[in-house]
């Protein structure tokens, strides 16, 4: 019996990509109209943009029937434009994201689609053997990356190489399951949907992948990058015994994510249902 081919819904979380985003929309969008043989649709999804952004999109979408926009005024982070993204997993099959800038390309998510018939989550990594990078990172840029990834590997054992590369895919039922315990509205949001998905006993697969580093995508030392640190040890502290007695010290963390310019995590139906 010849399985139907599933439903397949591609998010893309933006911000002020308006430079950028129109030809990643055009190949994504040709490439799954001549290659994919199920429903596909993209949702870009607007983190406070405040560029011509929105205007582009609106754009392509006028071409492109099966690309629609999510547009949120106010700035609520990758990780927030993700979890409300996300919300649409019952539309769907199967749902995944990429980086607006277009450093996975149309074939390489497709690629990662097709594992789903045996995992709830397939994920792209630049770091096992077979992947591709077309554009060799910066030596500041590796430590960084291998030094971020030694210390989630400390705090959260999930024996995952690549938590950050953008283009993951992920079954409906897996995403309903776990979305209530997504709260991480920065680029931590990965570690947040990971670690959800290993603590309900979800399958993932980490899959080589083809990736190209973007113009603009570079690693910055500031205030953000201290934010995303402060999330990761959040997320740590909250599968903790600790976390009830952190509670008094909302305030003191609300300002500090203020003070770094930095998206706050967002508050979950009940913080104490881990």
């Amino acid at each position: 019996m010849i399985r139907p081919v599933p439903d397949l819904l591609l998010l893309l979380p933006a911000y002020n990509e308006e430079l950028r985003i129109e030809p990643v929309l055009r190949d994504y969008a040709r490439y799954f109209r001549a290659e994919y043989a199920g429903k596909f649709q993209m949702v870009v999804v607007l983190n406070g943009c405040v560029d011509r952004t929105l205007e582009v999109v609106q754009s392509v979408a006028a071409e492109y029937p099966e690309i629609r926009v999510l547009d949120f005024a106010e700035p609520i982070g990758k990780g927030g434009a993700l979890i409300e993204g996300l919300k649409l997993a019952p539309t769907t099959d199967l749902i995944g994201y990429v980086d607006a800038d277009g450093a996975t390309k149309p074939k390489a998510f497709h690629e990662l689609s097709l594992h789903c018939e045996r995992y709830d989550c397939v994920i792209g990594s630049r770091w096992l053997p077979g992947s591709i990078l077309h554009q060799s990172q910066s030596t500041q840029r590796r430590i960084v990356s291998r030094g971020f990834h030694a210390f989630v590997q400390f705090l959260f054992q999930m024996g995952i190489k690549d938590t950050q590369c953008g283009a993951k895919v992920m079954r409906r039922v897996a995403v309903e399951t776990i979305h209530s315990s997504l709260r991480i509205a920065d680029v931590a949001f990965d570690i947040n949907l990971l670690y959800s998905l290993k603590r309900n006993g979800f399958s993932i697969l980490e899959h080589p992948t083809e990736w190209t580093d973007q113009l603009g995508s570079k690693i910055k030392f500031n205030k953000g990058s201290i934010g995303i640190v402060l999330s990761v040890i959040r997320l740590r502290l909250f599968y903790s015994p600790f976390y009830r007695w952190l509670r008094l010290f909302r305030p003191l963390e609300a300002w500090i994510y203020r003070k770094l310019s930095a998206p706050q995590p967002r508050p979950g139906p009940s913080e104490s249902e881990k």
